[in-house]
Formats: structure tokens, sequence, C-alpha cells
């Protein structure tokens, strides 16, 4: 499954380390992260909560960026 979530990242840089942070987290198959548009699309692992994962995934992010904001 897919998900497109709106996200607040400050810089390109940031982005590809927050896409290469999601990738890692458990539950995620695959992750895109668009500065431009400010999108992130999480694919998720079948069997998994979408909600539950982004939760991880927020947490994973906010190291590397602290004030970044995921809308899920």
């Amino acid at each position: 499954m897919k998900k497109t979530y709106k996200i607040e990242v400050d810089c390109a840089n940031c982005a590809n380390l927050m896409e290469d942070t999601t990738r890692k987290v458990a539950g995620v198959a695959g992750a895109t992260v668009n500065f431009i548009t400010q999108k992130m699309t999480v694919e998720f692992e079948e069997g998994q909560d979408p909600k539950t994962v982004m939760k991880d995934v927020l947490k994973a992010c906010k190291k590397v960026e602290p004030d970044c904001e995921i809308e899920f």
C-alpha cells in the first residue's frame, strides 16, 4: 500500500536525508520525499498499519530535522 503525506521540510538535502531515514524504518518498503511539492510518498510492507509506522517515521525524520512535520 502506498500513501502520500504533506511534509514540511526546509531544504532539498534534508529531504534526501529524510527519504533515506524513512526507508530504514520497520514496516516501510519504500519512500520518496519531494522538496518542491513538500510531499512524502511511503510504500508500506504487507500487513503494516500505516498510522503506527508513520509515528516511527516522524520520530526518525525529527532526528534529521527537529522542526519537521508530517500530516497523517
